[in-house]
């Protein structure tokens, strides 16, 4: 008999969680987009786009989370995000006078209580959200792949990610 090695949880958690991934996903971006509007904001729509990918990490394992959000590029999203921050403050100066002024919100004056009348709190939101959840997932990440293990009697840390792959380079 030819098994292949099953990851993650039981076939009930991995079947709850193909159903709300997308779910919590999308209020994770909702929190963002509208966080000028409502409680919420960058951070907590960061924070719940990483359980997003938290949990597909718990129920199907290391391996099908990090080939939907690689540890590469979600250091390039954590950079970026950051990066995108810099920027509307920094535009703030060239186009306002200050740093960090709502410059669109003064060119393009808009009704109240709609998704573009804050000018650049939504913008500044969505890039922190980018960054959050992506600084969030790598360090659960990095957290998941650690391991201590005994060595003639000592205890050490490894990180599993490294042994994985010269296995698998041998085994090739």
């Amino acid at each position: 008999m030819n098994r292949e090695k099953k990851t993650g949880m039981s076939l009930i958690v991995q079947t709850v969680t193909r159903w709300l991934k997308g779910f919590i996903f999308m209020f994770g971006i909702y929190l963002a987009f509208y966080g000028h509007l409502t409680p919420g904001g960058g951070f907590s729509g960061g924070v719940v786009i990483a359980t997003t990918f938290v949990l597909l990490t718990l129920a199907f394992g290391r391996e099908r989370s990090l080939s939907k959000l690689g540890k590469v590029l979600a250091s390039v999203l954590d950079c970026s995000g950051a990066l995108l921050f810099l920027l509307i403050a920094t535009l703030g100066i060239l186009f306002g006078g200050a740093f960090f002024v709502n410059f669109l919100e003064k060119w393009f004056p808009s009704v109240n209580f709609r998704l573009f009348s804050a000018g650049t709190i939504p913008l500044s939101n969505i890039s922190i959200a980018i960054k959050v959840g992506a600084s969030l997932f790598m360090v659960f990440i990095i957290l998941a792949v650690r391991r201590v293990v005994e060595v003639g009697g000592r205890r050490k840390l490894i990180s599993t990610e490294f042994f994985e792959t010269s296995e698998k380079r041998k085994d090739k």
